[in-house]
């Protein structure tokens, strides 16, 4: 995203009362981003990665903890678009869930044993 493009998306966000800011660069990346606050304390990256797509990794600490996945068709967004997008995003959805593969399944664990600790003891001494 460009600066000029990320600042008139800001103000926008800011006027629907989301806290958010401009991402700026990093080392080898030449895009811009917008960053918004969410209140418990994570934060969202938006479009900073320079993919086509709009998408956002969640943050807390510096350390990924989720993701909103990219949005389909996005990169024919406008600015009201992309607005809307990111003010009514779900931060909290689950992710990282994947359905369950046809493929093997771990084994069964080992039943536990029954009875006390001293039983099983006296039990493995009997001759």
């Amino acid at each position: 995203m460009e600066e000029e493009r990320a600042r008139r998306i800001v103000e926008t966000l800011r006027a629907r009362n989301v806290f958010a800011h401009v991402k700026l660069p990093q080392a080898g990346i030449t895009q811009y981003g917008i960053r918004v606050v969410l209140p418990d304390g994570r934060e969202a990256i938006w479009d900073n990665d320079g993919t086509a797509g709009l998408e956002a990794q969640i943050m807390r600490n510096g350390i990924l903890v989720g993701f909103v996945a990219s949005i389909p068709e996005s990169e024919n967004f406008g600015d009201g678009q992309i607005t809307e997008a990111i003010a009514t995003a779900d931060y909290d959805r689950p992710v990282g869930r994947s359905r369950p593969s046809a493929g093997p399944r771990p084994a069964a664990a080992a039943p536990r044993p029954t009875g006390s600790l001293a039983q099983r003891l006296r039990s493995g001494f009997r001759g």
